[in-house]
């Protein structure tokens, strides 16, 4: 599901529409990086219909990127409750997004109110608490997706980035790293 958001009370009802979880992209059509990035948002939306995916116009609807501290466009955000599980700055790929967001769209067993999170197990090869961590989730019925940061340059730098350490494996949890295996972080971020 693909819509440009009209006006205010649009989007209110829009999120209204899809408390659990939407996607949100602001664009500027001056900006060829945001149109560039809205090819990509679009391309992923036709391959993932059942992801509500909004698009904002800044240079129409002014208000909307203030309250979620949107400072540069483009900008792609996941919203899980009115709330932003993941925020994405500059041009990713239809494929990067589909990455990103099927993972934080898919709920996990565990929980009680099945409440959808995504989980990313940046791992590499010959790490035994890499295996031990995956090997955790899958126990607990975790959907989860794996990025080995050894094939994944981009993915490895970014990484570092975010936590300032080098070691696997790391575990985003909703935005949130855990750094090693860390049974008893991995448990309260899953069960929020």
């Amino acid at each position: 599901m693909f819509e440009w958001i009209k006006d205010q009370n649009h989007f209110k009802n829009a999120q209204n529409k899809h408390k659990d979880f939407l996607v949100l992209m602001f664009y500027v059509d001056f900006s060829p990086n945001a149109r560039r990035a809205l090819v990509e948002i679009e391309n992923f939306s036709k391959e993932n219909k059942e992801i509500p995916v909004y698009v904002i116009d800044v240079g129409k609807i002014k208000s909307v990127h203030k309250q979620f501290e949107v400072k540069n466009v483009p900008t792609v955000l996941a919203l899980r409750k009115g709330k932003i599980v993941q925020r994405i700055e500059g041009v990713e790929s239809g494929r990067f997004y589909a990455r990103i967001f099927c993972g934080v769209a898919s709920p996990h067993k565990s929980g009680e109110k099945g409440i959808p999170h995504r989980v990313v197990v940046y791992s590499g090869p010959g790490c035994p608490a890499c295996g031990t961590a995956k090997a955790y989730l899958r126990k607990h019925g975790i959907n989860f997706r794996t990025i080995d940061i050894a094939q994944d340059q981009r993915a490895a730098e970014r990484l570092v980035r975010r936590s300032g350490q080098m070691a696997v494996p790391q575990i985003d949890i909703d935005g949130h790293l855990v750094v090693g295996f860390d049974q008893a972080k991995i448990d309260r971020l899953l069960s929020n």
